[in-house]
């Protein structure tokens, strides 16, 4: 990863408004990541409920979280849409939309897990201009703006990275996430069984958000799944197609719902046709 400079170059009066947003969506990454630490550390967490199966759950912190998120954006960007995981959405005048997944990861931090974390994304038409995923455990801060180079804050400051670019499928680390619903998940199961074989390994943490992260910083050198939704991603592609990876669609097929692939362009092409047909 090479270090950030002192400033921009080349940037003009255009580069200005995606930069504030992205400094928006550190702020309210931020503001809802603290909150969520501060209940993390007390290791209980009041009124977790269901959402689409017994095991999609819910705290009362994703709602907190959210909430954070929501009222900070309310004073600062008023005529922006929204569109959260747990309050859904609401329209916008401006032409751009807010989309935010409060806590990714919620299985995790509920069985105090510390693999979580805040995902904050602005979209306008042509999708993802800025966003920001924040691991308070970690304390590390990944951010991103359309066509830029994203950048990682932690305890050694702020730099700018671009993805290592491996290659080699036989030698790569594979991140991937499975879904609540049992039947996809057998689905699921037989594509593992056919990528195995072929992979370094694979490593399945429980935050899609933080998994793109953790992609485009080079730690894990490829990731696929399915099932992931909008505030899943929004932020994390952004900041891996800045890293120089390529995202590409998983078209739904049988009971394997639509998906993503994160990697680099030449690993995409050999990881790829064995996730969308995984016979030998």
């Amino acid at each position: 990863m090479s270090e950030e400079g002192a400033g921009p170059t080349g940037s003009s009066a255009a580069d200005a408004p995606a930069a504030e947003l992205r400094e928006v969506a550190v702020r309210a990454a931020r503001a809802a990541g603290e909150l969520l630490r501060e209940r993390f550390a007390l290791g209980e967490q009041q009124q977790v409920s269901s959402k689409s199966t017994p095991t999609d759950l819910v705290s009362e912190a994703d709602l907190a979280a959210e909430r954070t998120i929501r009222e900070l954006l309310a004073q600062l960007r008023p005529d922006d849409g929204f569109l959260g995981e747990e309050s859904g959405g609401g329209a916008g005048v401006s032409g751009l939309r807010w989309v935010v997944d409060p806590l990714d990861g919620t299985v995790n931090f509920l069985f105090g897990i510390p693999q979580w974390c805040v995902s904050v994304a602005v979209q306008d038409e042509h999708g993802s201009l800025a966003g920001a995923i924040y691991d308070p455990c970690r304390e590390e801060l990944f951010a991103a703006v359309r066509g830029s180079a994203p950048s990682l804050s932690d305890s050694r400051g702020t730099r700018t990275f671009s993805s290592p670019l491996r290659e080699d499928l036989a030698t790569a680390m594979v991140a991937t996430g499975l879904a609540y619903d049992a039947r996809v998940r057998a689905a699921q199961a037989t594509v593992l069984a056919g990528v195995i074989p072929r992979v370094r390994d694979i490593r399945r943490f429980g935050s899609a958000a933080l998994d793109l992260a953790w992609t485009a910083v080079g730690r894990f050198d490829a990731y696929f799944e399915r099932t992931v939704k909008p505030w899943d991603i929004a932020a994390g592609t952004l900041v891996c197609e800045g890293a120089g990876l390529q995202v590409v669609e998983l078209p739904a097929r049988e009971d394997l719902p639509w998906g993503i692939l994160v990697a680099p362009p030449a690993l995409a092409d050999k990881l790829g046709p064995l996730l969308k047909d995984p016979s030998p």
